[in-house]
């Protein structure tokens, strides 16, 4: 017998009768504790076909270029939480159109939905977890600086529904030919 008490919570890693996934179980009360994807939100947020990116001032990719995303919040719709990042990340003003994708990245456990939105209005600024925000021209678009596959995709992805009103949300590209190469410490 162990002179340690049984430690209590979802600690002990199992599969839960009627499961075939080993997870975090307390043994005490049988609470499981289930680690599901994270969702993203963002948009390719347009104003008079400019595109808005935002600077990374936060890891992962610091310095990087990026759509206005981040992580749905608990009790948020996903155009609410789109809406609320590009107001966080570059003080921007959003009026949401339509959901331009569906990004699905299992290696880090993410789910993206990225929307095509209006700027309501041409104020953006910097907000904390953004070194710069600014309004980039197609041709301005700074490739080699942006920081994730996914961003590229839903610039290009834009560019082919640019000026419809009415198209099918996109995927993954099948073959993504951006020939940009991440390390795994990059987060995509």
């Amino acid at each position: 017998m162990s002179s340690y008490p049984e430690k209590n919570g979802p600690i002990h890693r199992v599969v839960p009768d009627g499961d075939n996934v080993p997870r975090l179980v307390c043994k005490t009360c049988g609470y499981i504790e289930y680690n599901n994807p994270k969702v993203v939100v963002g948009s390719v947020a347009i104003w008079k076909d400019k595109i808005l990116l935002c600077k990374r001032a936060i890891e992962p990719r610091i310095g990087y270029w990026t759509l206005p995303a981040g992580y749905l919040e608990l009790n948020e719709n996903t155009e609410m939480g789109a809406k609320r990042e590009a107001q966080e990340e570059a003080g921007a003003e959003l009026k949401i159109q339509q959901l331009l994708a569906i990004y699905n990245i299992p290696r880090i456990s993410q789910i993206q939905l990225i929307y095509v939105a209006e700027l309501i209005n041409s104020s953006i600024f910097a907000g904390p977890e953004s070194a710069e925000v600014k309004l980039y021209e197609m041709s301005d678009i700074p490739w080699s600086d942006l920081a994730f596959p996914s961003v590229h995709w839903a610039i290009m992805q834009y560019q082919q529904i640019k000026g419809k009103t009415v198209f099918q949300p996109f995927t993954n590209p099948e073959d993504d030919s951006t020939n940009i190469t991440f390390s795994a410490d990059n987060k995509q």
